[in-house]
C-alpha cells in the first residue's frame, strides 16, 4: 500500500460523506502525551464523580495500540444530531437533543461498520476496531489532533461550521495513511458556557467537574440525587445541553438528516404530570431504543421526584 497514503486518506474522507458523517480527519496513532497530565489531575481530583470506570484502562485511554493491536491510525469522525426543532421550549421537563431519537451507539456503530465494508472493497482487507462512545478512547483529543476542530472551554468539541450538536465515532486500524493537522482555538474571551452552567460545573476552562455536571447526575449517578442540585436543574431530567445552547459557534448547527434520530412526538406533549404519572410499561414502550433507557425507569422517575416535589 506504499504510496497510497494520500489516496486512500481522500477515498476514506470522501466515503464519511457518503455515509452522512459531517466531518473526518485522521491522526497517527500513538501516546497522547499532552493529555496524560491533565487525565491524571482530574481523575486524582474525583472529577469523575461516581464514575469508577474512568479509573480504568488509563494507558488504554492514551494509547489506541494498547486498544487495538498493530494500529497505526485513528480515523475521527463527527456524526451531527442537531435537531430540526428544539423541543426543549415546550416541554414542561426538558430531555438533551441528543436523545431524541434511537440510540446513537446503535445507529452509528451500523453506519461505521457499512462504512468499512465498503472501504474494504476500494482498498482491500486492512485490520480495523470501530467505536463511538463505547471504549476507553479520548475522543476529542483524537478529533482535535485530526483537525475535526478545537476543545471549546465546556470541555466539548467545537468546529466552526457545525458548533457541537455532534457525535464523534472512531476507526482504528492498521492502515498507513496521510494525517491531519490539528485546527486553532476558536472560543476567544467568550466565556458564556462557564457562566450559564447552573451547577458551576465547568470549573476551569476546559475542565468538568462531573459531579457538578446535570448530565452526570440525571444519567451516570445511580445514588439519591444529592442536594446541591436542588432548584438548580432548570427542569433537566435525561442530560443537559446549557453549555451547548448558550455557545454562538452553535449558531451554525444545521439540523440533521438522520431519520432515526428524529424525536418522539410524545417529548414535546408530555406535560409535567404525564411525567409524573409514568409507569415502568410505558417508558419501556416510549424509550425502547432511546438513550434514555440508561438512566433506567427508577433513574428517570427518581429525576423526575427530585424537579417536581
Amino acid at each position: 500500500m506504499k504510496g497510497n497514503t494520500e489516496k486512500y486518506a481522500a477515498l476514506i474522507k470522501a466515503k464519511a460523506k457518503e455515509f452522512g458523517f459531517q466531518s473526518c480527519g485522521i491522526s497517527r496513532a500513538g501516546f497522547l502525551e499532552e493529555d496524560a497530565p491533565a487525565l491524571e489531575a482530574w481523575l486524582k481530583n474525583a472529577r469523575h464523580g461516581e464514575m469508577s470506570y474512568m479509573e480504568n484502562h488509563f494507558d488504554k485511554r492514551l494509547d489506541p495500540r494498547k486498544l487495538v493491536d498493530g494500529a497505526r491510525t485513528v480515523i475521527s469522525l463527527s456524526y451531527n444530531y442537531y435537531p430540526e426543532q428544539d423541543l426543549t421550549p415546550f416541554s414542561d421537563l426538558k430531555i438533551s437533543k441528543y436523545a431524541y431519537g434511537e440510540d446513537y451507539h446503535e445507529v452509528i456503530k451500523e453506519l461505521l461498520r457499512d462504512l468499512v465494508a465498503a472501504l474494504k472493497v476500494e482498498i482491500g482487507d486492512f485490520d480495523c476496531r470501530v467505536f463511538t462512545d463505547s471504549a476507553p478512547i479520548l475522543e476529542r483529543s483524537w478529533a482535535r489532533k485530526s483537525g475535526i476542530g478545537w476543545v471549546g472551554k465546556n470541555a466539548n468539541l467545537l468546529t466552526k461550521q457545525h458548533g457541537s450538536f455532534y457525535f464523534l465515532a472512531e476507526i482504528i486500524c492498521d492502515l498507513d495513511l496521510a494525517t491531519d493537522h490539528a485546527t486553532t482555538d476558536h472560543c476567544g474571551s467568550c466565556r458564556r458556557c462557564i457562566e450559564a452552567c447552573p451547577t458551576q460545573a465547568i470549573v476551569a476552562e476546559r475542565i468538568v467537574d462531573g459531579s457538578k455536571c446535570i448530565s452526570y447526575a440525571t444519567i451516570e449517578l445511580k445514588n439519591e440525587l444529592p442536594e446541591h442540585f436542588k432548584n438548580k436543574m432548570e427542569d433537566w431530567m435525561f442530560g443537559c445541553d446549557i453549555c451547548q445552547d448558550v455557545c454562538p459557534w452553535n449558531r451554525f448547527a444545521k439540523p440533521h438528516q438522520q431519520e432515526r434520530f428524529k424525536p418522539k412526538a410524545f417529548i414535546a406533549s408530555f406535560g409535567r404530570e404525564d411525567w409524573q404519572a409514568l409507569t415502568q410499561e410505558v417508558f419501556s414502550e416510549i424509550f425502547r431504543k432511546s438513550p434514555v433507557k440508561r438512566t433506567k425507569f427508577a433513574g428517570l422517575k427518581r429525576n423526575i421526584a427530585f424537579l417536581t416535589q
